[in-house]
């Protein structure tokens, strides 16, 4: 603790936190206001359904991705078979790969005209849809299984984790107790990771209530489809706001049910290190039915999608290469340099100010900062527009009371709308990075540079900042690749004209013409994957 830190940084952690909080007041204000015509007629007519098809797509996903994952992460966690190095961090690829082009993928191959059902009509000589039944791909049930494929590493990497630091005394006993591996697995280690795959759940269900492209492909109508159409179709910033406010309780009930259900779990393991000895030696059939669950996984998650664009981005190649794919790759590239920046730096001094400060009080700034990453991109768009649209009318009022004329929308129609939501919700992830960083710097540290006479600012310039490199460059990346994946955020607040490399691969999909678009989906891929390498780095020392 420094007790010499001035009330200047505490100001600046406690300003940070609400211009950051901006957008969630602003939403929930601009909630508060009437707007019987538009939110009436919702409500009397669509609204319950939307609410219905989002509790359900959540429900379903959340079960599908728990059934994928949990068998994965035994499999690689308790268990020996060929190919075990390579899948541990091989499942967590889907996460590179965006929902919507999946979705694209797979309807493209199972629909009515897709090579699927044209072989199987020509294999049994049917001759119309009434002769034969396929389960539309294009449904709730089949948005749930694209959104599986890609948010079940979520519930896999964390269900890994819980696996491998189970007490290995507990699997011995169990063995001498003569548990077969599948009764130890149901009776000992699935109970003990029920914390862990609660959380993954919870993500993975956020993650679902957030998503947009996937379900507007398919015409599933949610909640967060209804933000987006409420405003750009009804133009009711009100309407939207009310349905966020709808969005953002969901979200909030299911974290308060997940932590009131967790609430008087108490888990105490002796750790120790596990080593191969530990783990079941899968032999034969057992051995292939692992080695084979693992890879048709990764195979339709993500080896089959990235192919299908692979050819697509070469067969297209001379249509995809041209100025507006250097544009759009531009304005991707300097909206995710400027975020990442500006999220460091915030983030830097949320974390110094709560690491030095003897107030108790200056560690509420940076968890607050943290909220904004709880918030779907198309809930944040609209909480941005509300307080950016009123500043953009009052700065042309003041100039029209001068008799001048207004500089026009200046926030919600440029870029500066994008940066800033994109900040407010990917903050977090760069106070999550430094705070772990902070936590290896030994406190001692501190006072030894405060005995030395340094003031705050030489103690962060020349004490934690070169200690803090690892932690900053890992934030820096990880909000840089979240930053060029978003897309619902990008879709509501992106001024005329603009378009990114999420929002243009998006139109080629919703136009049925993912071929043109490849090129720019396969650098969206492979910018995702940085940061799943960057993991696997970690996980090889775990394993």
């Amino acid at each position: 603790m420094i007790l010499g830190l001035t009330r200047s940084w505490s100001l600046a952690g406690y300003s940070i936190a609400a211009v950051v909080i901006l957008p969630l007041i602003a939403l929930i204000v601009q909630a508060a206001f009437p707007d019987e015509a538009v939110f009436s007629h919702l409500f009397d007519t669509v609204l319950p359904t939307y609410i219905a098809n989002s509790l359900l797509l959540m429900l379903l996903v959340g079960i599908g991705s728990l059934l994928i994952a949990v068998p994965a992460a035994w499999f690689v966690a308790r268990c020996e078979f060929p190919g075990r190095r390579y899948f541990q961090w091989l499942l967590l690829l889907p996460l590179a790969m965006p929902a919507y082009i999946v979705a694209y993928v797979y309807t493209d191959m199972l629909d009515y005209a897709g090579p699927v059902q044209r072989a199987l009509r020509a294999a049994f000589q049917w001759s119309s849809p009434h002769d034969y039944y396929f389960p539309a791909i294009r449904s709730i049930g089949g948005a749930a299984i694209m959104l599986s494929l890609v948010l079940f590493p979520y519930i896999y990497l964390l269900a890994r984790t819980a696996f491998m630091e189970q007490s290995s005394s507990l699997l011995h006993a169990s063995r001498i107790m003569g548990c077969s591996p599948w009764r130890s697995f149901w009776r000992l280690a699935l109970p003990m990771s029920r914390p862990a795959l609660a959380v993954g759940v919870a993500l993975v269900a956020m993650e679902t209530a957030a998503d947009y492209a996937t379900v507007s492909y398919f015409a599933v109508p949610t909640l967060t489809t209804a933000v987006y159409d409420t405003w750009l179709g009804y133009g009711s910033l009100t309407a939207a706001a009310k349905l966020s406010a709808i969005m953002l309780l969901v979200i909030f009930t299911l974290v308060g049910v997940e932590r009131f259900a967790r609430r008087k779990q108490e888990l105490f393991q002796k750790q120790s290190a596990l080593n191969d000895a530990d783990r079941y030696r899968l032999d034969g059939l057992k051995a292939a039915g692992a080695w084979f669950y693992c890879s048709a996984l990764l195979f339709l998650a993500f080896l089959l999608p990235f192919i299908v664009l692979t050819g697509y981005a070469i067969e297209y190649f001379d249509q995809s290469w041209d100025d507006r794919f250097w544009q759009y790759s531009w304005n991707s590239l300097y909206i995710a340099i400027v975020v990442s920046g500006i999220c460091l730096l915030l983030a830097l001094i949320l974390m110094f100010v709560r690491r030095v400060s003897p107030r108790s009080t200056d560690s509420l700034p940076s968890r607050l900062s943290s909220t904004g990453y709880a918030l779907p991109g198309t809930v944040l768009a609209i909480g941005v527009l509300v307080p950016l649209t009123y500043l953009d009318f009052a700065i042309n009022d003041v100039y029209d009371w001068f008799g001048a004329r207004g500089p026009g929308l200046v926030f919600t129609g440029s870029a500066i709308a994008i940066v800033f939501a994109f900040t407010v919700r990917f903050l977090a992830i760069a106070i999550g990075s430094l705070e772990n960083s902070y936590k290896r710097i030994s406190p001692s540290l501190d006072m030894a540079s405060i005995t030395m006479g340094q003031t705050p600012k030489q103690l962060l310039m020349r004490v934690h900042l070169p200690l803090l490199r690892k932690g900053l460059l890992a934030g820096a990346l990880l909000v840089f690749i979240e930053s060029m994946k978003e897309l619902p955020a990008a879709l509501l607040l992106r001024p005329i004209g603009f378009e990114n490399l999420a929002t243009y691969v998006f139109q080629f999909v919703s136009d049925e013409k993912l071929e043109h678009g490849a090129l720019a989906a396969i650098v969206i891929v492979f910018v995702g994957l940085i940061p799943l390498i960057y993991l696997n780095r970690s996980l090889e020392h775990t394993s």
